[in-house]
């Protein structure tokens, strides 16, 4: 009797609920709503197990399902103007990676890209989410939990044409091939990436909530997209959670036709363009062209102090999570 209260006990403690926790394998599903093809990059945080593909591409209304590794956290974002070169190298406009090949193979995107952030089975058990507009906008993202709960558990993303009323120092352009001049915006940097000081970074003397604070640019960023990251310190109203065993859906141009990139072989109907000489002087690099640094605004913003940031190789958001 003795024998059998005994095994009935420890039966008890090992299924008990409170110390049996089933893994749950996140699918993420990438869905690519945009009139043309885009081609997702992954990166993996330093110390998570990595996808078994860290870039590929996705055609117009496709989508591509990925199972991610035991808590895994990393970004993913999607490249533009895509082609590759006589040479055979691998390269794009916005989000490139710089690795060569479509596989990104551990490198992050080149600003500016629009991010999808996550860290799986964090803090407390919870997944931690976000959109981020720090390292600049290419095209809009949307990140839409399915199942999972909790009070913070809901879609976030920035779902407009940001590129469309970027101000003029902030925009990248591709010129047209034709002789007209005409040039089309494809991507908006960010405040940090256009100036680079340490007020507009959040770095040195900036570095911490209490000297870095929200910007002329960055509050027009989340004026366009409240939910979205518009610079370091914005996690109160930008970082969500969900409960681990959801699973996540990031669709790339989640309103058809709203974002004005393509790749080499694909026009958008509209394109957001300017012509030649338009209201900043343009310098060259490589196949992008920059609008100069200048005074300007945004809408109604007038141009203060910059302290947009920009953290090329890790994210903001999940360090700060990390650190926790």
């Amino acid at each position: 009797m003795a024998r059998h209260t005994l095994l009935l006990a420890v039966l008890s403690l090992v299924f008990s609920p409170h110390i049996i926790r089933v893994a749950h394998s996140t699918t993420f599903t990438l869905v690519n709503k945009c009139g043309y093809t885009v081609w997702p990059g992954i990166l993996s945080n330093a110390g998570t197990p990595p996808f078994p593909t860290t870039g590929f591409a996705l055609s117009s209304g496709s989508s591509k399902a990925l199972t991610a590794p035991a808590s895994w956290g990393g970004r993913f974002w999607a490249r533009t103007y895509c082609n590759t070169s006589s040479s055979n190298s691998f390269s794009c406009v916005t989000g490139d990676c710089s690795s060569g090949t479509v596989e990104c193979s551990g490198n992050t995107a080149s600003p500016p890209a629009t991010l999808a952030e996550f860290t799986l089975d964090g803090s407390g058990g919870m997944d931690f989410y976000d959109v981020s507009l720090v390292d600049g906008y290419n095209l809009p993202v949307l990140v839409t939990p399915q199942g999972g709960s909790g009070q913070n558990c809901s879609a976030t993303g920035c779902t407009v044409d940001i590129n469309g009323s970027c101000p003029s120092d902030l925009r990248v352009v591709t010129t047209s091939s034709s002789s007209d001049g005409t040039t089309t915006v494809v991507a908006c940097r960010s405040a940090c990436e256009a100036y680079g000081s340490p007020e507009y970074c959040c770095s040195g003397a900036y570095a911490s909530p209490a000297t870095c604070k929200p910007s002329s640019y960055s509050e027009a960023f989340k004026s366009a997209c409240p939910k979205a990251y518009s610079y370091a310190y914005d996690d109160a109203t930008s970082t969500f959670t969900c409960t681990s065993g959801a699973d996540y859906v990031i669709t790339f141009c989640p309103s058809p036709n709203t974002s004005q990139k393509s790749s080499s072989d694909q026009q958008p109907a509209s394109p957001t363009t300017t012509t030649g000489g338009g209201d900043a002087p343009l310098f060259t690099n490589s196949t992008m062209i920059y609008t100069g640094v200048q005074e300007t605004s945004w809408g109604s913003a007038a141009r203060g102090t910059i302290a947009v940031a920009v953290l090329a190789t890790v994210s903001h958001s999940l360090l700060l999570r990390q650190m926790l």
